[in-house]
This record gives C-alpha cells, sequence and structure tokens, in this order.
C-alpha cells in the first residue's frame, strides 16, 4: 500500500504494509527515532505523536491511518530549535533514560497549546498515561510547569 502523510512538516509518500503499526514505519521507513516502543498495548505513552495536533499512541495506530494526517514527532516540535517543554525537561532534571522524554515532550507541548496555565494537579492528569521509571515525576511536572510559563512569556512577547 502506498501512504502519503506529512511528518514534522515535510511531505513522505510510502509504500509500505498497511498492516504494519504507525510506530514501526515512523521508526522503520521514515528514521525518527522519538516515538518508542514501550508497552506495544497503549499503557505507556512512549510512542506518543501529535496526529493533526491531537495526542495519538502509535503503537495502536496502523500504517494505513496515517493516510492524509500530519504527524509530528518530539523531533519536529519546534521548527526553530528546542520546544520550550523540551529544554525544561533538560534543564530540569526532567530526563534519565531518555526514553519516555519524547512521548513526554509531545504530550506536554499539545496539553500546554490547549491549556496555558496549568495547575499542577491538571499537568499530573495530562501526563496520567505516561510512564516513566526513572525520575519519579515531580521534576517532569516542574518542567512541564517551567514550559508554560516559558511559552506565556513567548506569546507576550509576539503581541
Amino acid at each position: 500500500m502506498i501512504i502519503s502523510f506529512v511528518l514534522d512538516g515535510e511531505s513522505r509518500t510510502l509504500e509500505v504494509d498497511g498492516g504494519l503499526r504507525a510506530v514501526d514505519v515512523l521508526r522503520e521507513h521514515c528514521g525518527v527515532t522519538g516515538p518508542k516502543e514501550g508497552c506495544g498495548t497503549g499503557e505507556c505513552g512512549a510512542c506518543a505523536v501529535l496526529v493533526d495536533g491531537v495526542t495519538r499512541l502509535s503503537c495502536l495506530m496502523l500504517a494505513a491511518q496515517l493516510e492524509g494526517h500530519s504527524v509530528t514527532t518530539a523531533q519536529g516540535l519546534d521548527k526553530d530549535g528546542v520546544h520550550p517543554v523540551q529544554k525544561s525537561l533538560v534543564e530540569l532534571g526532567g530526563v534519565q533514560c531518555g526514553y519516555c522524554t519524547p512521548g513526554m515532550a509531545v504530550t506536554s507541548a499539545e496539553f500546554l497549546e490547549r491549556h496555558p496555565d496549568p495547575s499542577r494537579e491538571e499537568i499530573r492528569e495530562a501526563l496520567s498515561g505516561n510512564l516513566c521509571r526513572c525520575t519519579g515525576y515531580h521534576k517532569i511536572i516542574d518542567a512541564v510547569e517551567d514550559a508554560a510559563k516559558r511559552l506565556q512569556k513567548e506569546c507576550k512577547v509576539q503581541r
């Protein structure tokens, strides 16, 4: 099957088995390393990507479901460099092994787009589908809180 979609701002057309999972197509056929194979059952969030701006678990999607859509991975979150969520995760120690980080970043970026001034409880809830075995969650929540402040400052500067 031939599928066409936009990946991190670039048009892609691939011939793949439509029954392959999207995470496998993204990693093996497109060379992106952000979405990770974690649990393979939609429980951990390591494979999270944005499809048309909405967080989706790529381990639960088939390649055929990418057709005609725009997919954003952690690598494509910010065309001008590092997204504020990624910067805050690194600066505030919200990463250790890094396995869950791309999924956390994608999920957080989409959440902050919808909720620019979240409470810590709202952040916890938004990230409840993303598992991390290394950090605890305090530093990750701190980082998302910090990213919200950075994004608010960016919005004020742009006005």
